[in-house]
């Protein structure tokens, strides 16, 4: 007699159905795990990346396509720049580590790098292997550069796994997360934007070292300053300079630990709810709409489904499509309907001070276009042709 299906294994076999049992999971990437960690509350985007669903063909198949993602050129010109970076057995990338992080160790010598081979079957060997290199190199008291390691990251009860463009191990046993990435240093300065995502990025990183490291006695450290390297001005050198994340670190891991179980997403569903691209675009309608989301307009930053969900959001007239700060400031109010019914004084609590100042400030609107005071605050009538307006 067979053995019962584990819990585990169940949940994987959910989430093959929810995908289309023929389709193959899409990997779940640091900047796709920064961005959700940036919206927690969006249960659709949890369970969609969860179940590893093509966003971008659903969308596409939706009748909504997307133009998030990296253009061709520019993933060309990444490539090209990290090959740069890491020649010579990352002869260059480990003088910039040296320069800009650990001075007080001995500059690592040409040839003397240790770089293992980090190739096995499959995402779960690699991150196995990578496991294994790293308590290696950790004891070895040498520069040790890991290229491309495999990480792996529980992100609300289901295994996510990363690959940094390097991690590079110090004499002293210490580990560095290297991100490099192909906009340029100008003069100094990079577009605030851009760092401030490689930043969330690398952050993601860090937290997957950081449970890589608690599984070892004792943890070597994870260094909470990553080492952020881009063109210099308009060329294809190299710069590099020292982030510190340990803000975005504390927030991506308070904003993970908020997620719901992806299981417990699935298990609310209706039975025979698929997000197969091949079915019927009403019935992907369906399915999508019956998963609950947090739009806000950042979103169309960072997800392929954003612009289905921001129809969707319009549609419902949802104060969400206007920002999280607007949707914070009406509470409980969470339509623009809801919101116009209580400046007008039929619905709502005047007690709520969410109410008062909306009353209020339809008033105040009132009186600035001339007409008549809110009915809440008792109207006036309004002068006669020829009549002068009361004195205020």
């Amino acid at each position: 007699m067979p053995a019962p299906p584990t819990r585990g294994t169940a949940l994987r076999h959910r989430l093959a159905e929810l995908r289309g049992p023929a389709r193959p999971p899409q990997p779940l990437d640091a900047r796709a795990l920064a961005a959700l960690a940036a919206n927690p509350g969006c249960r659709r985007r949890a369970l969609l990346d969860g179940a590893g669903v093509d966003k971008a063909a659903l969308a596409g198949a939706l009748g909504s396509p997307s133009s998030f993602g990296q253009s061709q050129f520019a993933f060309i010109r990444g490539n090209a720049f990290e090959a740069r970076v890491k020649a010579d057995g990352g002869a260059v990338l480990l003088r910039l580590v040296h320069e800009r992080l650990d001075r007080s160790a001995e500059p690592p010598e040409p040839g003397a790098t240790h770089t293992p081979d980090l190739s096995a079957a499959g995402p779960e060997g690699r991150a196995a292997r990578t496991s294994l290199a790293l308590r290696e190199a950790t004891g070895a008291g040498a520069w040790s550069l890991l290229d491309h390691p495999m990480l792996a990251l529980d992100v609300a009860g289901s295994p996510a796994f990363l690959e940094p463009d390097a991690v590079v191990v110090h004499p002293d046993g210490g580990w560095t997360v290297v991100e490099i990435k192909s906009f340029p240093v100008i003069d100094g300065s990079a577009d605030a934007a851009k760092v401030g995502a490689a930043a969330r990025q690398s952050a993601v990183y860090v937290l997957a070292l950081e449970q890589v490291a608690a599984r070892m006695d004792p943890a070597p450290p994870v260094r909470h300053q990553v080492l952020l390297v881009c063109p210099k001005d308009f060329s294809n050198l190299p710069t590099a300079s020292a982030v510190d994340v340990r803000k975005q670190l504390s927030v991506t891991r308070r904003q993970l630990t908020r997620l719901t179980r992806i299981e417990d997403i699935a298990e609310a569903l209706p039975e025979g709810t698929s997000f197969d691209v091949e079915r019927p675009a009403d019935e992907l309608r369906a399915a999508v709409d019956c998963v609950p989301a947090a739009y806000a307009p950042e979103c169309l930053s960072a997800c392929e489904l954003a612009f289905h969900c921001r129809d969707r959001a319009r549609a419902e007239r949802a104060v969400t499509a206007l920002g999280r700060s607007v949707r914070g400031e009406l509470g409980a109010l969470t339509t623009a309907d809801a919101v116009l019914a209580a400046a007008r004084g039929t619905t709502g609590d005047p007690a709520d001070p969410t109410v008062t100042a909306l009353r209020r400030a339809a008033a105040l609107r009132a009186e600035a276009l001339g007409g008549a005071h809110h009915p809440a605050q008792g109207a006036r009538p309004a002068p006669h042709r020829g009549e002068e307006a009361p004195c205020r």
